[in-house]
């Protein structure tokens, strides 16, 4: 009998440290599946036809087509290395899962699959990168544009992961990022802004009226993107548990308040409350709410999501011309800047149920803002660097007058957004 109770105590630890082991869940597996397939949605249908719809007609399935070889390109090197740069062990950089080396259908991350994760995580790659295309179309090569997403992903988006998300303790302050207030949105728009700086202004900008070439698609591509939204927040929880609840809840909260926000801004300038802003106003509220979707309440989601929305309206009519950079979509001004807002943001609207133990602002205050800043210096300078790289494997970034005027929807792709 003693023999057998000395053998029961002996065996514990190994019991304690079976239970400790990572093991899958269904419910949180079968969730994140859906999640990962809300994020995919956002790229290539709901960004291609929100920026689709607000480029001149001549160009409309360039910009699209941009968002599509983001996706397609974004994919291919996620899972080579950008993973594993975002992912892996290391301080600094990732390193070890080269090509998903080590990483097989029975390896567990969190409580899903590991492989469900990195298709999770590569679709936030891929719309980042798309994101900034926004501020350069009309004028940039496309195949310029295709070597600066792989590189881009590679040097500037997976690094700036890795210190957020990804265990890179030397760049990490600590901040509040839940779903990619600087790793998505404030990155996304400094790279779209220093793009838009280097290749100059579109031919006319400032002398002619660009007009949208369809409002409806505007509209609709800002609520495919608000449909997508919910896994892009929801699933930044990577479970199916009351937080991810909370996100979902928010996130709709605070893209409401974004229309309200913009609109009213809109109007106060302009006596006039259109349906593009509308829907760009949509997508501010949610940028501003992303960072903070894990963590703020419902009344936080009010004032994020209606601040997101006036600033960005305030960024697009009144800063954007200080500045007098051809950010064509305006993707500083409404990822960007509305970004920064929500990441500060973040630090200050905490639900009670969900602010950690010894909570400081001051400190959070600071984290938030360092890692801002990190983000905007880090993106603005690499982003340089990769398109001077990408410009000059395609023999200079810019198409040129004749392509410029001929609209490149015929000149690169030899097609018409509507064949009339």
């Amino acid at each position: 009998m003693k023999l057998k109770l000395l053998t029961l105590l002996a065996m514990l630890p190994i019991a304690a440290m079976a239970e400790e082991a990572p093991k899958l869940d269904t419910g949180d597996t079968a969730w994140m599946i859906v999640a990962t397939a809300f994020v995919m949605l956002m790229t290539p249908a709901g960004l291609a036809l929100f920026y689709g719809g607000l480029t001149r007609r001549k160009n409309v399935l360039n910009t699209i087509g941009m968002s599509l070889i983001a996706f397609a390109v974004g994919t291919l090197v996620w899972v080579i290395a950008g993973y594993s740069i975002a992912f892996g062990s290391g301080d600094l950089i990732g390193t070890g899962k080269l090509m998903l080396a080590g990483i097989t259908d029975k390896t567990i991350n969190g409580t899903i699959p590991e492989l469900l994760f990195v298709a999770f995580q590569g679709t936030f790659a891929a719309i980042a990168v798309a994101i900034a295309s926004g501020s350069m179309i009309e004028r940039v090569k496309f195949s310029t544009f295709t070597i600066f997403v792989a590189l881009w992903i590679l040097a500037v988006y997976a690094p700036i992961t890795h210190w957020a998300w990804g265990g890179g303790e030397m760049l990490n302050f600590g901040e509040m990022d839940f779903a990619g207030g600087t790793v998505v949105h404030i990155n996304a728009g400094v790279a779209g802004f220093v793009v838009a700086m280097i290749l100059g202004k579109r031919r006319d900008y400032g002398k002619a009226a660009f007009k949208p070439f369809s409002p409806v698609l505007v509209v609709l591509g800002a609520a495919l993107l608000w449909f997508g939204w919910f896994g892009f927040n929801a699933g930044s929880e990577v479970a199916a548990d009351g937080v991810a609840a909370n996100a979902f809840l928010v996130t709709n909260v605070a893209a409401s308040l974004g229309v309200i926000g913009w609109m009213i801004v809109e109007y106060l300038f302009y006596k006039k409350a259109t349906l593009v802003g509308g829907a760009s106003g949509a997508v501010a509220g949610l940028v501003a709410i992303t960072p903070a979707s894990g963590s703020a309440d419902v009344i936080g989601a009010i004032i994020i999501g209606f601040v997101g929305g006036a600033l960005g309206a305030f960024g697009v009519s009144r800063l954007k011309k200080l500045f007098k950079v051809d950010d064509a979509l305006d993707a500083f001004w409404v990822h960007g800047l509305v970004g920064i807002w929500g990441s500060i943001a973040t630090a200050i609207f905490i639900a009670p149920y969900l602010m950690p133990e010894n909570f400081s602002l001051g400190s959070q205050l600071m984290a938030q803002i360092k890692a801002v800043l990190l983000t905007i210096v880090y993106s603005g300078v690499v982003t340089a660097i990769v398109y001077f790289i990408a410009s000059a494997l395609t023999g200079g970034g810019r198409v040129d007058d004749e392509t410029e005027l001929m609209g490149l929807d015929e000149a690169v792709h030899g097609e018409e957004a509507i064949n009339l």
